[in-house]
């Protein structure tokens, strides 16, 4: 079992820039591919970025690539979203999940899910 807590959403106007961390508990957080989604009002939940086990592999979501970096720290059991140049269209639930096994940009594909932290950026 994993268990994910995500942190660091906020009110930011545009062109500003947000840090996203997830904490991760267990011992097995090194082996989980990890990834962030997110969720507009009204909207499906839809990928933003992924990152693999060891950080070696990372794939991002076309309207956030050059914007929006994903990271890790295995030693910290954490993953961040270092959020850039954000856009109101940037507006909504921000989600980790982790998954066993490689990178992937869906959503039934991801085993376990935090609670969501709630990004708003003002125009």
């Amino acid at each position: 079992q994993v268990q994910l807590v995500e942190s660091g959403g906020g009110l930011v106007q545009a062109g500003g820039s947000l840090r996203l961390s997830c904490a991760a508990s267990g011992r097995t957080f090194s082996t989980y591919s990890m990834a962030w989604f997110r969720q507009a009002p009204g909207k499906d939940r839809e990928f933003v970025a992924v990152i693999s086990w060891n950080g070696g592999t990372t794939y991002y979501a076309d309207s956030v690539k050059g914007r929006f970096t994903i990271s890790r720290d295995n030693g910290k059991n954490t993953v961040y979203l270092q959020m850039n140049s954000l856009k109101p269209e940037d507006t909504a639930v921000y989600y980790c999940a982790a998954r066993r096994g490689y990178v992937d940009t869906e959503v039934p594909r991801y085993d376990y899910w935090g609670q969501g932290t709630q990004v708003t950026v003002s125009s």
